[in-house]
């Protein structure tokens, strides 16, 4: 066999269109060949006016569609095919889609059973040759080449608009080993991701709950029982309606002159408006010094006071989070200093609550923004402090879960991440699992 058709463990030049493979040395049983060698590589149909006239419309896939591991079909779009088109374009089960443009060499397989899907020319599909090759291991290591490795550095055209031509990608080298460890190494990454999934469900679930339990609540109370209608909705009977602005005071920080080196980077931490994202805030990404604090509008505030955010980007206007720290804030951020009556964790939970009612109170020529003005007039309806703190236990209570379950699924994302790596380029073999499962077999 040619040099160029199987290599063994070398290390080439990246720029020659081979593989840089600087610190890591392969199994001695695996090879790399062409990617072409084992895939049958196919570009999709561009897109053109005319194919968009729904004379015989078939969905397609977009790079937009395409995720790494991970086909999403909540946004598609159709275009002409014909019978010919079709036969050539249309997906199968096992295909791994490769994106030319965007993310360059983002890769997915398509496991879908959702009828019949073709390609848009932005997107190569890729068809294994034979049958001893695991789509999954190979879509795998393309994560683990593009984004931990960056093997095929230098080998998209950025010239101009950035690109993977379906030459450059026919030219990737690719390693070929036993079918069996190819599924062996894909079912252990599958099976993390799987379990990531569950928990990402699990999330939406618990989130959800949250919801309904928020929704009743604040309407029905912890008991049930008769309710009223309000300005701002249907509430207990018992409760009553307050002005924020009469439970609580309510000021906003300040930004110490950024001109000024020593007024930065001292032990005062400093609240922004990006940091207010329903928590508990424990740190911030910038201090301020004394001296700052004492030179501008900014003012230490206590520990377990409730902020808001009055304006920033996209949906951070509206937003409340609870000071878990001594901290300053900016003058784009509310402190809302509550009376002993008002539980801080119940305003802040309903406060969640109402959030899309506050963020329509916002005003102003290039921004809605709020000002504590507006602060002062949200209504709030009250009840005892004793129901009030049985609230918050319910939903403190649904915080957690969902913090218990957003920690695992970060360490199921470190957990892929290091044996992504180790896994796809032989450094954690899988022989053992298979020869045990050999001899688990009948």
């Amino acid at each position: 066999m040619k040099l160029h058709e199987c290599i063994k463990n070398e290390d080439f030049d990246a720029e020659q269109g081979a593989l840089t493979l600087s610190k890591i040395r392969l199994p001695s049983h695996w090879n790399m060949v062409r990617l072409d060698r084992l895939f049958d590589v196919q570009q999709g149909k561009s897109l053109s006016p005319k194919s968009k006239q729904g004379v015989s419309p078939c969905p397609f896939l977009r790079t937009s569609n395409v995720f790494w591991g991970n086909v999403d079909l909540s946004n598609i779009d159709y275009m002409d095919f014909t019978k010919e088109e079709i036969e050539k374009l249309a997906l199968k089960w096992g295909d791994l889609l490769v994106c030319e443009g965007g993310e360059i060499g983002r890769t997915a397989i398509w496991n879908k059973n959702e009828g019949e899907f073709c390609l848009q020319n932005h997107i190569h599909r890729l068809r294994a040759r034979e049958k001893n090759i695991n789509p999954e291991f190979y879509m795998f290591w393309m994560q683990a080449a593009f984004l931990l490795f960056d093997f095929y550095a230098g080998q998209a055209n950025k010239t101009t608009i950035p690109n993977l031509s379906g030459a450059r990608l026919k030219a990737f080298l690719i390693p070929v080993l036993p079918f069996s460890e190819q599924t062996a190494i894909a079912n252990i990454l599958k099976a993390v991701q799987d379990a990531k999934e569950v928990r990402q469900r699990e999330i939406t679930l618990e989130r959800e709950r949250k919801a309904a339990l928020m929704e009743f609540l604040f309407t029905h109370g912890t008991q049930g029982g008769q309710r009223k209608q309000t300005e701002i909705g249907e509430i207990p009977q018992s409760w009553v309606l307050e002005k924020l602005g009469d439970i609580a005071t309510i000021h906003s920080g300040g930004t110490p002159d950024r001109t000024k080196s020593e007024y930065w980077n001292g032990d005062i931490p400093w609240v922004k408006t990006g940091e207010i994202n329903y928590c508990t805030i424990v740190q911030t990404e910038e201090k301020i010094t004394r001296k700052g604090l004492e030179n501008s509008s900014a003012r230490l505030i206590k520990a377990n006071t409730l902020l808001m955010a009055m304006y920033g980007q996209g949906v951070t206007r509206g937003r409340v989070a609870i000071l878990g720290i001594d901290a300053a804030i900016n003058q784009a951020c509310a402190a809302i200093h509550e009376s002993k009556a008002v539980s801080t964790k119940f305003l802040y939970y309903f406060l969640e609550y109402n959030y899309r009612k506050i963020r329509s109170l916002g005003h102003g020529a290039n921004q809605t923004n709020l000002n504590a003005a507006l602060i002062k007039s949200i209504l709030v309806s009250l009840t005892s402090l004793s129901v009030q703190e049985e609230i918050s236990r319910i939903l403190n209570a649904c915080d957690k879960n969902i913090a218990i379950l957003e920690r695992e699924t970060e360490l199921l994302n470190e957990l892929f991440r290091a044996v992504l790596g180790q896994l796809v380029t032989g450094q954690l073999s899988t022989v053992p699992l298979i020869e045990e499962s050999k001899e688990a077999s009948p």
